[in-house]
């Protein structure tokens, strides 16, 4: 089923590319939500694999706002979410 989670440290179109790349190959199509505030992502998930999908966000930088993650956790995801999106930018670039 269709859902939609606030995420944190998404910032642009390559945090958007970041996401939709790094998610595509487990939990299929994503859409990212730049024009609200926390950014959304929506994908059709089941409950079953929320785990999952917290732990690819956070892996990616990009936790979900109710992520209760440590201060040193707090502070290595928003430095992976400036090297994803760095890399998503690239590679945007290059499509």
């Amino acid at each position: 089923m269709k859902q939609t989670f606030e995420v944190l440290n998404v910032k642009c179109g390559g945090c958007a590319n970041t996401l939709k790349k790094g998610l595509r190959e487990e939990f299929g199509e994503v859409q990212v939500d730049l024009d609200v505030t926390p950014r959304t992502v929506t994908l059709d998930i089941d409950d079953s694999q929320l785990d999952g999908l917290r732990a690819q966000l956070v892996s990616l930088g990009y936790p979900m706002t109710d992520e209760e993650l440590k201060t040193i956790e707090k502070i290595g995801t928003a430095a992976k979410s400036v090297v994803s999106c760095a890399i998503g930018r690239m590679e945007k670039g290059f499509e």
